[in-house]
């Protein structure tokens, strides 16, 4: 029995145990992000993936107007009326609370629904769970009340969960992919225009390897809306000489340098980073369409050394995992993934050419770091729906 066998049949054993009745099955991936980091809140340009990593849902209406929850891996029931629904001390089920709220503001107040919820996306992994808990829930009440709510529209409302419920002001990407992935493909999103288009990156040409440093150092959260607002001040500064500038995105790099003095030498940095940013992620794509997956990987390691030197969101562990990569020739590029102090890094290897790196991996880190690392193999899979 797979791993994602074993957590559907549990999630269908509970679902009966809790509620007497038989459940609907449904997905929603986690996600990956080749490059791009920290654009998408910029209106910049990303490139994730939804992988067959996920969280998965057993869902059924009730006729008791509640909504009736129970998470698998904290092992926990809540329960709330579908007319008193506000956030909670319980913070798991914030985030689903969040995703119906957003239903009733459109005026379509769902009814009583019963939930079991489980996954295998590795917490604190930086593969976006809350994302894939926000969307799949979006998805099953979509389904389940047959709202028939365009999935462009589900994104934004899960979104809007996460900064109302979980406090957290996240971009769209993580939504983004966790809906709209392919196997097969990564999507190249405008997070501006919600424009979006796939390139093939097919699991028999290059191998996606992740390495979790499996520290936390708890600053993600705090530094992000820190790097947000450190943005925003740039863009301020830009707007006075150049009022085309609405965002990061807008700025190119000989605008940034025309400004930088009458910037602090942090939001300079953070600038830096982004308007660079942008220009990698294009031409990683141009790379992805050759099949040159050298130069791609060039620009993972250069993301790094931004997201490093100066966005200053990385750690020690992470540049180790970065630096062990480095020095393998089969391993084409690697860089910390997420919102950075921690999680994982994102190793992109000549296919074939696994094996060697995870041992050395193993190796090397723990005689660095003390710490022994968790090496997850993902695919690139679809995004979130129902399970036939």
């Amino acid at each position: 029995m797979t791993e994602k066998s074993k957590i559907i049949s549990e999630i269908e054993s509970k679902f009966i145990e809790l509620f007497h009745h038989e459940p609907e099955l449904y997905q929603a991936p986690g996600r990956i992000n080749l490059i791009g980091e920290h654009t998408d809140y910029n209106d910049g340009f990303v490139l994730p993936a939804a992988i067959d990593k996920a969280i998965y849902f057993g869902v059924k209406k009730n006729k008791v107007n509640k909504l009736r929850l129970f998470s698998i891996d904290y092992k926990e029931s809540f329960e709330i009326s579908m007319d008193e629904l506000e956030k909670t001390q319980v913070h798991w089920a914030n985030y689903l609370i969040g995703v119906a709220v957003q239903f009733n503001k459109r005026g379509l107040k769902p009814e009583g629904i019963d939930c079991v919820f489980g996954g295998n996306i590795p917490l604190g992994a930086g593969l976006s769970s809350s994302a894939a808990l926000e969307c799949g829930f979006a998805v099953c009440l979509n389904d389940q009340f047959s709202y028939k709510i365009p999935n462009s529209e589900l994104i934004l409302m899960a979104q809007k969960a996460e900064h109302e419920f979980a406090g957290v002001m996240c971009g769209i990407m993580d939504q983004f992919a966790s809906i709209f992935g392919k196997e097969g493909h990564v999507m190249k999103l405008d997070c501006r225009s919600l424009d979006y288009e796939y390139f093939p990156l097919t699991n028999n040409e290059v191998d996606v390897i992740l390495c979790d440093t499996r520290v936390s150092h708890s600053l993600a959260s705090s530094e992000y809306n820190v790097r947000r607002k450190e943005c925003e001040e740039g863009v301020a500064i830009l707007k006075k000489q150049y009022p085309e500038v609405n965002a990061l995105r807008d700025a190119s790099p000989e605008m940034l340098e025309s400004v930088r003095s009458g910037m602090s030498e942090n939001v300079y940095l953070r600038s830096h980073y982004v308007v660079h940013e942008v220009v990698r992620v294009n031409e990683a794509c141009e790379a992805l369409l050759k099949n040159d997956f050298v130069t791609f990987g060039q620009r993972m390691y250069a993301t790094h050394d931004g997201l490093s030197k100066e966005y200053l969101v990385s750690c020690k562990e992470l540049d180790i995992l970065v630096e062990i990569a480095r020095k393998n020739p089969d391993v084409l590029g690697a860089r910390m993934m997420g919102g950075g102090f921690g999680g994982c890094t994102i190793n992109l290897i000549r296919k074939g050419c696994t094996e060697p790196f995870i041992q050395e991996v193993l190796k090397e880190y723990p005689a660095q770091t003390g710490i022994n690392p968790i090496i997850y193999r993902v695919k690139i899979s679809d995004g979130a729906g129902r399970l036939i």
